[in-house]
């Protein structure tokens, strides 16, 4: 599973700023204003991406929360649904018992052992309604808790788009390299494109 954290100030970061005033220094004194604005181009993009990129490993962050929480009250209902069970177990044994009692006891003793089936009977029937309620409640929160993991997926994969971006644009301000800034936009891109997936629940 992802960590759920988007280094802000992580390696690509570090190596943006140097390339940042590497190339300021550089422009200055041989490609004058345009160089510039490529420079201030990327800058924006880079503080816009991260705090976008910021924002979904936060929600990644909390999906997964979500998904671990649904997963234990999956659990915790599959638990009190086998406990039940075991009980209309012990019902059944007990009803089994008595029937027995009251097909080998004489005929004025057969009303009351009748009454304890009737009663037994009454109790599993109840016992049964509340283990298969607990086990559909068990069975929706495993579901909630699949959805909620795949949208932690999703969220990741924005994330790594993203900071892949900002590596990508660090190295646009080194190299020059117009293609390499194109590949960051769409980079970027792809990583909005993951977010807006991973909003929408696909």
């Amino acid at each position: 599973m992802s960590s759920g954290t988007f280094h802000v100030h992580g390696p690509h970061d570090h190596e943006l700023e140097h390339a940042t005033q590497h190339a300021a220094h550089g422009e200055a004194g041989h490609h004058g204003i345009g160089g510039g604005s490529m420079t201030n181009q990327i800058a924006m993009f880079t503080a816009v991406i991260s705090t976008v990129g910021a924002i979904f490993a936060y929600l990644g962050g909390a999906t997964q929360a979500n998904a671990l929480l649904y997963k234990n009250n999956a659990a915790i209902r599959k638990t009190e649904a086998s406990n039940q069970w075991n009980y209309f177990q012990s019902k059944s044994t007990k009803q089994s018992l008595a029937e027995i009692s009251r097909d080998l006891s004489p005929a004025d003793k057969q009303p009351s052992y009748q009454a304890k089936v009737d009663r037994y009977e009454k109790e599993k029937k109840e016992i049964e309604a509340d283990a298969r309620k607990l086990e559909a409640e068990a069975k929706h929160f495993d579901e909630l808790s699949d959805a909620q993991m795949h949208q932690h997926h999703r969220w990741a994969q924005a994330t790594t788009a993203l900071q892949v971006s900002i590596a990508l644009a660090a190295i646009a301000l080194l190299t020059r390299k117009k293609w390499l800034e194109w590949g960051m936009f769409g980079v970027a891109g792809l990583g909005a494109l993951i977010g807006l997936l991973a909003a929408l629940h696909i």
